[in-house]
């Protein structure tokens, strides 16, 4: 669960990556972010994420386009068990 001022994940239909903390919402999942921090894509590959970020400040992200919200603290990053590594 992500509470109130506690940081969190966002990922957006558009592409959006970002990460902030959560200052408010509504019922159609709009979402108040401060002090955010976006991470950039990787320009010949979509689906791959670069060590750069752009620190965006205060966002709204709009409801009808979140696909994930999660809280960042208690989180952690696992492989996709359902890509084949053998190459």
């Amino acid at each position: 669960m992500w509470y109130m001022y506690s940081k969190g994940y966002v990922k957006d239909q558009l592409g959006l990556r970002a990460s902030g903390i959560l200052k408010g919402y509504d019922p159609l999942l709009n979402l108040v972010l401060d002090n955010t921090v976006e991470y950039l894509r990787d320009p010949d590959d979509a689906y791959k994420l670069t060590d750069d970020r752009r620190n965006l400040g205060l966002v709204v992200c709009r409801g009808t386009a979140v696909v994930v919200i999660c809280p960042t603290e208690g989180m952690e990053s696992i492989p996709n068990p359902f890509i084949s590594h053998d190459t």
